[in-house]
């Protein structure tokens, strides 16, 4: 059997419990949430033009807001929801391609990601052809199919992080998805052996034997800041910290290992979106900022004076040795001062991640911070309501040509 075949028969055979549930209606509202809140993004007319799938997943993406799964550094939520709502799905539909993408995620494997592939895009093209496959109503053969026929679009690279091109490459995975479950109910032909052709070629095991429950093993981490999630635990471990914060530092050491902040691509950033992955800004935002919050992430912000010096004084000690996930370890800072004094942070585990689930109110918060409508918009919120708001919120450019004006 191919890990296509395998993947497909899980899909289509998966009965969710109440712990499955959970986690899809929570990731419905968190990805909705964080695509209402880029309605203001210069992002949203240059990707007006594209089918509703890219365009929803561009859009819930180019916040860097949306959850993460840390077991295999995939976004899972951001391809699979847009999938579904373009696909007039449901919770069943997206956990089958949230759980197809959690387990390619795994064949995959850490190697892939470090060598640089967006694994979001790379696992997520396959993942949001079952997404989409299961809501058209294909069996287990023609999602099989699907997957073989999103292969050509399971692509992405990490030199795109920092610009806009990060979130379109994912709503390019979501859309090839639809659109390879579209061809499949068309009856459209593909060999199920290209899916595992392609793992082996981009560094991964294809593998036909892998957990039956939960849908998505590990759970899904709930980022509390609009930034990359390398950047989260640096975070947090500074704000526990930061009343403590006195007099004129003189430096700050962050030592970490090293493959924990592989996506932090920017040590002086120049722009908002550079600044979502950069060590030396997540340490100069969650000092000078009360919340590290939307506005932290701005060209403005990030070109402060304030902001410019702190990143000149942090230096990062990336330990080496054997990594798996961005939350391999512990981060630790040290953060030293003109009268001689030093004021020391240690954090493994940074809120919001899986072992640490957001409480009620934390999740409150973040909805709020995306926009004063956004928690009423999501009481209550169904699958059917949800493909409405997106609809209304980013609706299809009735002509191309009028983005160029």
């Amino acid at each position: 059997m191919t890990a296509a075949r395998a993947l497909a028969q899980w899909a289509h055979d998966h009965r969710a419990d109440h712990d499955d549930h959970a986690l899809a209606d929570r990731a419905l509202a968190d990805t909705v949430a964080v695509a209402l809140a880029a309605r203001d993004h210069p992002l949203r007319p240059v990707a007006a033009p594209l089918p509703d799938a890219a365009r929803w997943a561009a859009m819930a993406h180019v916040l860097d807001f949306d959850d993460l799964h840390t077991d295999t550094t995939t976004h899972i939520s951001v391809v699979s929801v847009p999938a579904v709502l373009a696909a007039g799905g449901d919770a069943r539909a997206y956990l089958a391609g949230a759980g197809v993408m959690a387990r390619l995620g795994a064949m995959l494997g850490w190697g892939h990601y470090a060598a640089g592939w967006h694994a979001t895009c790379t696992a997520g093209a396959p993942a949001a052809a079952v997404a989409a496959g299961l809501a058209l109503g294909l069996d287990a053969d023609r999602l099989a199919a699907a997957m073989a026929l999103a292969v050509p679009a399971a692509g992405g690279v990490q030199e795109a992080f920092g610009t806009h091109s990060k979130s379109l490459q994912v709503g390019f995975a979501a859309d090839a998805g639809v659109r390879a479950a579209r061809l499949a109910r068309a009856g459209a032909t593909a060999d199920p052996r290209a899916l595992d052709a392609w793992l082996t070629r981009v560094g991964g095991t294809p593998a036909t034997d892998f957990p039956a429950a939960p849908a998505v093993p590990g759970g899904l981490a709930i980022k509390m800041y609009p930034c990359c999630y390398a950047m989260q635990r640096p975070i947090a471990a500074l704000r526990e910290v930061r009343d403590r914060v006195h007099g004129d530092l003189t430096g700050v050491t962050v030592t970490t290992p090293a493959g924990t902040v592989h996506p932090l691509l920017h040590d002086r950033p120049r722009t908002g979106l550079e600044g979502k992955f950069s060590m030396p800004y997540a340490v100069a935002t969650a000092l000078l900022d009360d919340y590290p919050g939307f506005g932290s992430f701005t060209d403005e912000a990030v070109s402060r004076p304030a902001a410019q010096k702190l990143m000149g004084q942090v230096t990062v000690d990336r330990r080496p040795g054997e990594t798996t996930t961005l939350l391999d370890g512990e981060v630790a800072l040290r953060l030293d001062f003109t009268d001689g004094t030093a004021v020391h942070s240690e954090l493994a585990l940074p809120p919001g991640s899986p072992q640490r689930p957001p409480s009620a109110a934390e999740l409150r918060h973040k909805f709020a911070a995306c926009g004063p409508g956004v928690p009423d918009l999501l009481a209550g919120l169904t699958w059917e309501r949800a493909a409405e708001l997106m609809r209304t919120a980013f609706p299809a450019a009735t002509d191309p040509t009028a983005q160029e004006s």
